[in-house]
C-alpha cells in the first residue's frame, strides 16, 4: 500500500517522538502568536480558549499524514482545507495565501531545529526530504507561491520572519492563555524550550533569553539511559499526559 511519505523517511523519524514533537509545537506556539494571521485563529476562539486541544488537534492531523497511507493522507487534507473553508465563509473572507505558507513553513522550519537539539545535524538531503513532504501537502492544498525547492524555501521563509511578523494585542493574550493553561512551571519551562529553538528573530521580538540549556543537556543525558520519564511525566499536564505519551512510536 503506497504511502504519503516513505516509510523510511527522516520526517516519520522526526514525527514519531514525542519530544521532539512537543518542541516543534512550542516553537510554532511563539511564533503563532507574533503572526500578522493570527487573528484568524482568534476568529472562531478556539485557540485561546484551548491552546492546548488546539496543539493537539493539529498534532493528529499532521501524523495522519505522515504515518497513514497515502489515500488516508489525502483524506486528512481535504479535511484540514474544508475546515479552513469553513472559517472563511463564517467570516466573509479568504486566508491570504502567504499566511498558509507561513504554517508550513514554521512545520519544516521547526522539524529541522527541533530534531536538531535533541538528536544531531541533518544532512542537506534530509532536510530538504522534510521540506517536500510539507511542501506537497501545500500543493495539495491548492496554495500558490509555493518555494521550488529547499533553497528557495530558505530564502522564502527568512523573507517571511522578516515581514509577516507583528507584537500585537494577541501576542499578550496568548501568552497568558498558555500561562493559564500550562501553569507558572510548565509556561516557564515552555518558554525556555521555544528560547532555544525559535529563530533569532521571533526570540528577539519576544524578548527571550535562554538560560537552561545545561538542563536541556541534563535531559538528553536521562533520555540516553532510558530514565527520562519520571521527570517528564512530573512536568507534563495531567489531562494530556496519555496523549503526549502516545506520540513515541
Amino acid at each position: 500500500m503506497s504511502t504519503f511519505v516513505d516509510k523510511d523517511s527522516i520526517v516519520r523519524k522526526i514525527w514519531g517522538t514525542a519530544d521532539t514533537v512537543l518542541f516543534i509545537f512550542a516553537g510554532s506556539a511563539a511564533e503563532f502568536a507574533l503572526n500578522k494571521a493570527v487573528d484568524w485563529l482568534y476568529f472562531t476562539g478556539k485557540l485561546p480558549a484551548d491552546p492546548l486541544g488546539r496543539l493537539f488537534s493539529t498534532v493528529a492531523y499532521a501524523r495522519q499524514i505522515i504515518f497513514s497511507d497515502y489515500d488516508t493522507a489525502i483524506r486528512s487534507i481535504d479535511q484540514i482545507t474544508a475546515i479552513h473553508k469553513g472559517v472563511e465563509q463564517a467570516r466573509g473572507s479568504q486566508i491570504p495565501d502567504w499566511a498558509y505558507r507561513d504554517v508550513l513553513f514554521m512545520l519544516i522550519d521547526y522539524s529541522i531545529r527541533s530534531f536538531e537539539l535533541l538528536e544531531r545535524k541533518l544532512t542537506l538531503t534530509e532536510k530538504a526530504e522534510v521540506f517536500d513532504v510539507f511542501n506537497r501537502v501545500g500543493q495539495c492544498m491548492g496554495l500558490k507561491g509555493l518555494p521550488g525547492g529547499y533553497l528557495e524555501w530558505e530564502i522564502m521563509r527568512d523573507e517571511h520572519l522578516q515581514n509577516d511578523l507583528i507584537s500585537s494585542k494577541f501576542t499578550v493574550d496568548l501568552y497568558k492563555q498558555y500561562r493559564k493553561h500550562l501553569g507558572p512551571v510548565r509556561n516557564l519551562l515552555m518558554m525556555q524550550v521555544q528560547a532555544m529553538v525559535v529563530p533569532l528573530k521571533v526570540k528577539q521580538m519576544l524578548g527571550f533569553s535562554a538560560y537552561m540549556g545545561s538542563l536541556l543537556s541534563a535531559y538528553k543525558l536521562l533520555r540516553w539511559l532510558r530514565m527520562e520519564k519520571p521527570f517528564k511525566n512530573a512536568l507534563l499536564p495531567d489531562d494530556y499526559k496519555v496523549q503526549i505519551q502516545s506520540l513515541d512510536i
